[in-house]
């Protein structure tokens, strides 16, 4: 099969949701109804671990989150799907931006009872900025919850997405009978199995026999369905990747009902993989030699051997494991002998893959996040920004004999990017400033420094408010001033720390030539 009829085949996409509103749980289905697991529930991977598959963190297994977003890759009708789990608490929002830069479409799960909420909305601006199209799922649906209508309502008003309900639910929330399917008018009756372990079973019911069994239920889905019919809310293929409109899916993860819609609408709505624009705004054809760019790097995945796995999406031609690629940034050579799919903490060795496809280049030392990579023709892909930190902390060990461990641990989880770890030029290592979008960085870092390099660390706030980019002339003068702590990331780019934002703002007010540039996603 050529290059482009396998990236046909593909569909690269993301899951993003405020926290508890499913997504993970979703996840699971999507690879029991692939058949990837062997049952789900607890969830219950075909090894026998307990605990989601894709969150595979130690903190993330205590605290039932997820924080490090995984790739996930499965096949499903013949179509080879990769999913993106990204991290669903706030904290962990730039890390979320990242893997929407490889993804070709979203899939968003709202909570029926909730309807969209904060994290929701801000992951979806950035959905927006990238141009991304976006499935709905109202999730939850087995239990009380707010009404549909009112649910596409705000769908419209807050995201500005006209919703086109693909499927809806016969049975108010909390009894929830099964969905019509709004193009044929089916209705496909759903069945509870224990825990949601096993597929659900389903039985497509001829409306003639639905209006019989279901009663006022089913009258008043019909209801419904006929004002959607009225103002033309049908799923249109054109509006929807062009970012214009949402098809939306009703049911429950947790009880797999409408999960198999959801997977089909994947399937046959959203855009196989697609040639790239480049830096210079050149296109990257699929049938070109191979290209790929890194948009994650995660350390320490396989503690027993301390490795460093760099997640690339493959962006033209085709890859074979042992290859030989190029990295933009460095113009050195990579050889990708250790190249594997990953699923949750295990990985299998993958020969090839495709435009759409991520591939985890395993002891990916000298890679870092944004890198291109292409295997003859020079090729860089635009940059992956970061974002502006909004909280600030100051790092120690507390055992002044594992000074090493300490040290090679800010190494390995500053490339990874989600933390930066600010050094003072004069000082080094010894006295570094922490710099994350929120709190719980802090905590999973201190967290992983203990468990993964045996460095116990104290982090105590630090008295910074404010964060700009600046350059060597600029910060001569800005110690000058006084008040300002200049610092080196690991990029090494400086910034400058302010302890109050009143005191930025006179600074660039009373002397405009400084260098002092804000560091934005977008």
């Amino acid at each position: 099969m050529s290059v482009v009829a396998e990236a046909q085949r593909r569909r690269t996409f993301a899951i993003i949701s405020h926290p508890d509103a499913g997504k993970t749980t979703l996840t699971e289905k999507f690879l029991l109804y692939s058949g990837a697991l062997a049952e789900a529930g607890a969830v219950k991977a075909r090894s026998g671990r307990r605990s989601a598959t894709s969150d595979w963190m130690e903190m993330e297994q205590k605290r039932g989150i997820s924080i490090s977003s995984t790739a996930l890759s499965f096949e499903y009708r013949g179509f080879q799907l990769n999913l993106l789990d990204t991290p669903g608490h706030r904290d962990f929002s730039e890390d979320t931006y990242r893997v929407l830069s490889a993804v070709d479409a979203v899939v968003m799960v709202l909570d029926s009872a909730k309807g969209i909420e904060p994290q929701t909305l801000k992951l979806f601006e950035v959905c927006r900025s990238r141009n991304l199209p976006v499935i709905t799922f109202l999730n939850k649906y087995d239990r009380p919850g707010r009404e549909p209508l009112e649910l596409l309502d705000e769908i419209e008003e807050q995201i500005g997405l006209r919703p086109t309900p693909a499927t809806w639910p016969v049975g108010i929330s909390g009894d929830f009978r099964g969905v019509i399917d709004r193009r044929t008018g089916e209705f496909t009756r759903f069945t509870r199995t224990v825990r949601g372990s096993a597929i659900a079973p389903e039985e497509l019911v001829d409306p003639d026999t639905a209006a019989a069994e279901e009663g006022s239920a089913w009258e008043h889905a019909l209801d419904e369905s006929g004002l959607l019919d009225a103002i033309e809310a049908d799923v249109d293929l054109e509006s929807f990747r062009a970012g214009e409109s949402t098809p939306v899916f009703v049911g429950s993860a947790l009880t797999n009902f409408g999960v198999r819609h959801v997977l089909d609408a994947i399937v046959d709505l959203a855009p196989a993989a697609e040639a790239r624009v480049d830096a210079k705004d050149n296109r990257r054809e699929l049938d070109a030699d191979c290209s790929a760019f890194v948009f994650k790097v995660q350390a320490n995945m396989d503690r027993s051997h301390r490795d460093r796995i760099a997640f690339v999406r493959i962006c033209s031609g085709r890859f074979e494991r042992g290859m030989v690629l190029t990295c933009d940034r460095t113009e050195k050579p990579f050889a990708t002998k250790y190249a594997s799919t990953v699923f949750g903490a295990e990985r299998t060795t993958i020969e090839e893959a495709y435009p759409g496809d991520v591939v985890g280049l395993v002891n990916a030392q000298g890679l870092n996040i944004g890198d291109s990579l292409y295997e003859s023709t020079p090729v860089s892909f635009p940059p992956i920004p970061r974002f502006s930190p909004e909280v600030f902390a100051s790092a120690r060990p507390l055992d002044t004999g594992k000074v090493k461990q300490f040290r090679k641990g800010l190494a390995q989880l500053d490339e990874e990017g989600v933390v930066q770890v600010l050094r003072d030029p004069d000082m080094g290592d010894s006295a570094p400033i922490l710099a994350a979008v929120g709190q719980l960085q802090f905590d999973v870092f201190a967290d992983r420094l203990d468990a993964e390099f045996n460095a116990p660390i104290e982090i105590l706030s630090a008295p910074y408010e404010a964060i700009r980019l600046t350059d060597a002339e600029s910060a001569k003068r800005l110690r000058e001033i006084g008040g300002i702590r200049i610092m080196e990331r690991g990029d090494g780019h400086l910034v400058a720390l302010f302890e109050s934002r009143y005191r930025l703002q006179r600074i660039e007010g009373d002397e405009p030539d400084l260098t002092l540039d804000h560091i934005i996603a977008g």
